[in-house]
């Protein structure tokens, strides 16, 4: 099986959505300096840390301080957690510190959103003054689970979308992502919108279904995998982007102990070292499958799903470093240990693409 080229010579990647936990600290320690690995060059870090979010300036540059250290090759765009502590003259210090977004996160929906959003009202001034500096606003798009009101995994994203269309509506200027989209709804709700309005695609999604996750530990994620529908039309999102959908992978770090512990499982799946990799895996099962064409997976189809697209919403200059990718040039560890923790990767131990830097 292989409709995709052997190798690809593309610029840098942009991931717009990572999870590097708290540093200086020894997820982050173990998994930061695995950000150039993958052929990417800009992270764009979320602020739900534990045990307190980042919801100031000061937190979001001493995190970026302390990202540095492990690795200073890497450009951090740095965000905060919309919380009800943040004022408007701190959003305005925000766009001058060079901070570009602010994540919400609904309350209870996933890992460390426990000091996230009931209602936006509360937030309106906040709202506002990001619209008129420019600060995007990432939205976990999941209703938190609940039996009384029929939420579940499956359904927690197409219910939260009439709120993003409400969003859209009282602040038509506000740029908007629609993090991590799992669902045919939330991709046609994308589309739907206006150009201030993306979404972000993980590399995951394009390979998991449901009965993956159900199955395997390793694959359990917030926003979990959905139906084989809904995949497809994830991965025809990709190659036909237009600049409406780019990499956001939800990297997300676990030690092992909490995937596989007693208690609840932590919702995350680890792609950072391989993520451009999963992603053509997927592409190219994609077409085995008859679910996207062979001719849809073109260069600017990558390069702009990896790279450009992302740059260009943020408002970053292209990349000026460029990656090859080639088929079969690596295999994905087992696990990666490191000070008292070992996090497992998706895909453990299976081939993948490798990546050069030129």
């Amino acid at each position: 099986m292989a409709p995709l080229r052997d190798s690809y010579t593309l610029p840098a990647a942009a991931d717009m959505h990572v999870h590097l936990r708290n540093a200086p600290g020894p997820i982050a320690s173990l998994v930061t300096p695995t950000i150039r690995r993958a052929g990417i060059d800009t992270v764009f870090v979320m602020p739900n840390l534990a045990p307190r979010p980042v919801v100031s300036v000061a937190e979001a540059r001493a995190y970026r301080d302390a990202l540095q250290a492990l690795d200073s090759r890497v450009n951090y765009l740095m965000s905060l957690y919309l919380h009800e502590s943040i004022t408007v003259d701190e959003i305005r210090r925000a766009k001058e510190a060079g901070i570009y977004g602010v994540k919400a996160y609904p309350r209870g929906a996933t890992t460390n959103s426990q000091w996230g959003v009931v209602s936006f009202e509360p937030f309106h001034e906040v709202l506002k003054a990001m619209e008129e500096e420019g600060i995007v606003l990432n939205l976990h798009g999941e209703r938190p689970s609940s039996a009384a009101e029929g939420v579940t995994v499956m359904n927690a994203e197409a219910r939260f979308l009439p709120v993003l269309k409400e969003l859209v509506e009282k602040y038509p200027r506000l740029k908007i992502v629609l993090e991590h989209c799992t669902t045919a709804d939330a991709v046609e709700a994308v589309r739907s919108l206006g150009e201030n309005v993306v979404g972000t695609i993980t590399a995951h999604h394009l390979s998991l279904l449901v009965d993956d996750w159900s199955a395997n530990v390793h694959h359990y994620c917030k926003p979990s995998a959905k139906s084989p529908e809904d995949r497809r039309t994830l991965l025809n999102a990709v190659v036909t982007s237009n600049g409406k959908f780019f990499l956001g992978t939800d990297s997300a770090p676990h030690d092992i102990t909490a995937k596989k512990g007693k208690g609840n499982t932590a919702a995350g799946v680890f792609t950072q070292p391989y993520a451009l990799g999963y992603v053509l895996t997927a592409l190219e099962e994609a077409v085995a499958r008859g679910d996207i064409p062979e001719s849809s997976v073109t260069e600017d189809a990558l390069r702009g799903f990896f790279s450009d697209y992302g740059r260009r919403f943020y408002g970053l200059p292209p990349a000026t470093q460029q990656i090859r990718l080639t088929r079969g040039g690596a295999k994905i560890e087992e696990s990666l240990k490191g000070d008292d923790v070992e996090v497992v990767p998706f895909r453990a131990g299976e081939e993948t693409w490798g990546v050069e830097w030129l």
